[in-house]
């Protein structure tokens, strides 16, 4: 099929990627067919071939591009040598980097079930690296005696949980800022890891 008449690959194939984000958060993967996100796009359905092999692969860089982009930022991060100092600066990263992409938060976490098991394989490794990441400052903590925890793994994933809750009730000009709320957050994982 014909390109649509002023479509590049340098700006199509972001937009399918907006596009796809966009209809997938709002509607679900399987609801959404690529004829939509053509739509969307603007161009004929069979041009999105050109930028993607399928659906599933579409769904499958999506999350990817998240994890790895997550992954970076964390580890750009300077962080402090004092493991309570470290368990902070994680909750407040973690809630201000999700908060500023809830479409890719909730296609990470809603449309796993919809991933091939290859393509699970690889986001579930992301994911677990980022979880590693969490539990390295826990494990750190309790061998410098600052935490109290009987199983890091446990407290890794239920950390993970509890912030991940912002993306859902949070919203901008509400009774709190995200500010105050980064600090209830961490008040409350801090009480929850000390003794």
């Amino acid at each position: 099929m014909a390109r649509t008449q002023g479509s590049h690959s340098d700006i199509t194939g972001p937009r399918i990627r907006s596009a796809a984000l966009r209809l997938f958060a709002q509607h679900g993967y399987a609801a959404v067919s690529m004829r939509q996100i053509a739509k969307e796009v603007g161009v004929q359905a069979g041009a999105l071939y050109n930028y993607i092999p399928d659906k599933q692969s579409l769904l499958h860089s999506l999350m990817q591009g998240h994890m790895r982009e997550l992954l970076a930022a964390w580890q750009a991060q300077e962080k402090p040598q004092d493991a309570l100092a470290l368990l902070e600066q994680f909750v407040r990263f973690h809630i201000g980097f999700h908060m500023q992409r809830s479409d890719e938060v909730f296609i990470a976490y809603m449309e796993l079930r919809n991933l091939s098991d290859e393509n699970f394989a690889t986001i579930e490794a992301l994911r677990r690296a980022y979880e590693d990441a969490l539990e390295a400052v826990l494990k750190q903590g309790v061998e410098a005696g600052q935490f109290t925890l009987p199983d890091t793994k446990i407290a890794t994933l239920a950390v993970i949980a509890m912030l991940n809750g912002v993306m859902t009730w949070y919203r901008s000009g509400g009774r709190l800022s995200l500010d105050e709320v980064e600090s209830v957050y961490w008040d409350m994982v801090r009480k929850s890891v000390t003794a």
